[in-house]
């Protein structure tokens, strides 16, 4: 196949890498000149344009079988997401229309929903998110499914990536400034970077247009489990609580719910490598031990 990656970072990369790995013909939107080589050392045949500039999507052919989009916004607030992923999106539906690809993903947020009461949440509940950013992310994917079915969009809500050189809670834990939210009963939905590669591929497999899928590990887990199990593993001291001001001042402090996977597992058949942050957790412990790290 020919494979279009829009947002070739953290996520896209390793995408391109392992796609390739299967034999397929992949190529990488990248923005700028110093992008290129990077691209080009992964394997990834680089395409400069901006999705956020439809002029610049316009000089490239649309020949693709696969297209995913996993663009960031790489931080800042509603203005950056509405360029990023309600532009970005609405540009390459543009471009890419009147020659649609066989499989079109688009990697969304679990950060849609809104629940903050613990309650277990699947793609069927509702989502109004009661922030700006959150609501800009339903607006994209009502754009791409709304397409549907003469474009075959895919959403992928993504919940915390981490992994290699990046999660939050371990990185907060290990440069000890953890701390309970309370008493950390609030649920985390995490998902490993290698697993968030595996479902993009599975679903550009086995999924049809006009879906939407969770993509979590198997097991919503409370922040006071979290920082016992790290506890424990690294024969380090539990955090304390953070005092009530600091902790309603942070802005993870969004949700609390436990975001299911079971449709997404159901209907491509993807078994996680790392079921638990347990597993990915340690993986990540066992590099940095390696690197002399810890």
């Amino acid at each position: 196949m020919r494979v279009l990656i829009a947002g070739c970072g953290y996520v896209g990369v390793p995408l391109g890498g392992e796609l390739i790995r299967q034999g397929h013909d992949v190529f990488g939107l990248c923005r700028s000149a110093g992008s290129l080589e990077r691209l080009a050392a992964a394997g990834i045949r680089p395409l400069c344009a901006d999705i956020t500039r439809l002029e610049s999507l316009k000089v490239l052919s649309a020949d693709f079988d696969w297209v995913v989009n996993c663009a960031a916004s790489g931080g800042g607030g509603a203005a950056a997401y509405e360029q990023t992923y309600l532009t970005g999106n609405r540009n390459l539906l543009e471009w890419l229309r009147p020659s649609p690809p066989r499989q079109f993903i688009y990697t969304s947020s679990t950060s849609v929903y809104a629940q903050d009461d613990g309650s277990p949440v699947s793609e069927a509940d509702l989502v109004e998110p009661g922030t700006q950013t959150g609501k800009i992310l339903v607006a994209t994917e009502q754009l791409l499914l709304s397409a549907v079915p003469l474009f075959p969009a895919t959403i992928l809500r993504l919940a915390g990536i981490y992994g290699p050189e990046r999660g939050y809670w371990l990185r907060n834990y290990l440069s000890g400034e953890a701390s309970l939210d309370g008493d950390g009963g609030r649920f985390l939905n995490m998902v490993h970077r290698d697993d968030v590669v595996g479902a993009v591929v599975a679903a550009l497999q086995r999924a049809s247009g006009g879906e939407v899928f969770n993509v979590v590990d198997d097991e919503p887990v409370s922040q006071r489990a979290v920082f016992e199990w790290l506890a424990s593993r690294l024969g380090q001291p539990h955090p304390a609580a953070a005092p009530e001001n600091v902790a309603r001042g942070r802005p993870r402090l969004v949700t609390n719910k436990r975001v299911s996977n079971l449709r997404f597992k159901t209907k491509t058949n993807y078994s996680f490598k790392y079921p638990s942050f347990r597993e990915g957790y340690e993986a990540e412990i066992q590099c940095m031990l390696a690197a002399g790290q810890l």
